[in-house]
């Protein structure tokens, strides 16, 4: 510590480097500066990426299966005994109420005792080969092998168990992993990389790049790389994907989602849910409300019971046990929020809950109605994902028209419906251009028990226990020949 300020070196295969150049780290509670970190160059970078290479990647593939379960697990435990530490680094750097907090927390921890449930996947496949006639007296078997280097770069709204998660399918498939953290919150990362270290994981099969994200396409290109798995905005996918190379992608991207209700709805139930989909860790979350289309019979009374439930709502400092909506992550994204709020405005969109800012990083959960179809899709709230607890609400008349809302975004991660119809919630389920579906509950994709991922500008494969597996190994296929040699004696 220094002047006050606590300063964090970081992890580079093996050894706690200080470059002697820092990120300063602030809580967007109120902007103050809580730490500086090691901000590292490509020269570390580069020599971090040649020891996983040559050293780190074996380390970790020649470690029996049982024995990386075994160092995951005693993440846990290590996780757990300090959970109080990574739930107070959430709240200030992140900015997340208690509740929240200890939800990643606890989720990180379940996540990685299931890491057993990852490894089933990881298992292959024999093949006859009698079923063809030019393979006959062969056979094979198809392995999973783990890729060598994994890149996760970690988003700034869960960097706890984005990473916790990455790290544990990427490792038990016996890879090397280097993370790079959200510049804005890499404090919960780099704790968890001591907790990994402190449990037996190799020392030189783990880095933590802690460069900008404005300077990692050097890194996202570097051939030594074998995995990109990426969780973040649409836009920045794009450009790791340009900048990535021949590499496989697990991509984590946009959502945005809608929430159908039907004219059949529990309607205090589903405003209920509707509304923690808004306003849950300020709208900052992929599987975020932003959409909500209801069915007009019962568009006025849902309408008004989901204002009221926003109205509950109380904006402030999550360190507050009353508070139940934190700061948004930095400035700039409250002006983006209510820069979006005007547009709508502008484009016929009423304000019927919300719209103004509450202090530098605050805001108030905000629904914005919209009577016109063809105004609200010319919105951007509309057209893009703005990462702020705002939403959209207008009626529809038959499901087709809430099929054809949905679709005509460019984003396909999730969707809400509530209701009780079968034959409409069947019909929805089949046509809707989306990852997930939650049937009578808000998206939220948790620990990943069910895989999630999306669809269009959404993504790229399928984050989830045993899922993202399927990204991070690769096939080989052995062949066997016996020709002559006995073993088999068709009838032919």
């Amino acid at each position: 510590m220094r002047d006050g300020i606590t300063y964090f070196k970081t992890f580079l295969a093996g050894e706690w480097v200080d470059s002697g150049s820092y990120i300063d780290v602030k809580t967007p509670i109120d902007l103050s500066m809580i730490a500086r970190v090691s901000r590292i160059n490509w020269e570390l970078a580069d020599k971090a990426l040649s020891m996983l290479h040559l050293k780190g990647r074996w380390s970790a593939r020649d470690l029996p299966g049982w024995k990386r379960a075994e160092i995951l697990n005693s993440a846990a435990k290590t996780l757990e005994e300090y959970k109080e530490d990574f739930i107070k680094a959430l709240m200030i750097n992140a900015g997340k109420t208690r509740a929240q907090a200890q939800g990643e927390v606890l989720a990180s921890i379940d996540r990685l005792r299931a890491a057993h449930l990852d490894a089933r996947k990881i298992f292959g496949e024999y093949m006859p080969g009698d079923w063809d006639q030019s393979t006959i007296e062969t056979e094979a078997v198809v392995r999973r092998e783990p890729v060598g280097i994994v890149l996760a770069v970690i988003p700034f709204n869960y960097p706890l168990f984005d990473t916790v998660s990455k790290v544990t399918y990427s490792f038990i498939a016996g890879n090397a992993v280097a993370i790079k953290p959200p510049s804005a919150d890499p404090l919960p990362v780099l704790l968890f990389a001591r907790v990994l270290e402190a449990s037996g994981f190799p020392r030189d099969a783990l880095a933590v790049l802690t460069v900008p994200g404005s300077e990692s396409d050097r890194i996202i290109g570097d051939e030594r790389i074998g995995v990109i798995s990426f969780t973040g905005s649409s836009e920045t996918g794009r450009k790791v994907i340009e900048k990535a190379g021949i590499k496989q992608l697990v991509m984590e991207l946009g959502g945005g989602d809608p929430a159908i209700v039907l004219g059949d709805a529990d309607i205090d139930f589903s405003a209920e849910r509707v509304a923690t989909g808004i306003y849950s860790y300020s709208g900052q979350r992929c599987d975020a409300i932003k959409l909500i289309l209801v069915k007009n019979e019962v568009y006025e009374s849902f309408a008004k019971k989901l204002v009221n439930e926003l109205a509950k709502v109380r904006v402030g400092d999550p360190r507050d046990p009353s508070t139940t909506m934190g700061p948004l992550i930095e400035p700039g994204v409250v002006d983006e929020a209510l820069n979006a709020v005007k547009d709508a405005v502008e484009k016929g969109g009423v304000i019927l809950y919300g719209g103004r800012r509450l202090g530098t990083t605050y805001m108030e959960p905000t629904l914005i109605e919209f009577k016109n179809h063809e105004s609200l899709k010319q919105s951007i709230l509309y057209r893009r994902e703005v990462f702020a607890p705002v939403a959209l609400i207008t009626g529809f008349d038959n499901v087709d028209e809430a099929i054809s809302l949905v679709n005509e975004r460019r984003y396909g991660l999730d969707a809400a419906i509530f209701g009780r119809n079968m034959d409409e919630i069947r019909k929805l389920v089949r046509f809707l251009e989306v990852g997930a579906i939650y049937v009578n509950d808000m998206p939220r994709h948790g620990v990943g028990y069910y895989p999630y991922g999306g669809r269009k500008d959404s993504g790229i494969g399928r984050e989830g226990v045993g899922y993202s597996i399927e990204y991070t190994t690769s096939y080989k296929t052995i062949i066997y020949n016996y020709k002559g040699k006995g073993v088999w004696k068709y009838v032919l």
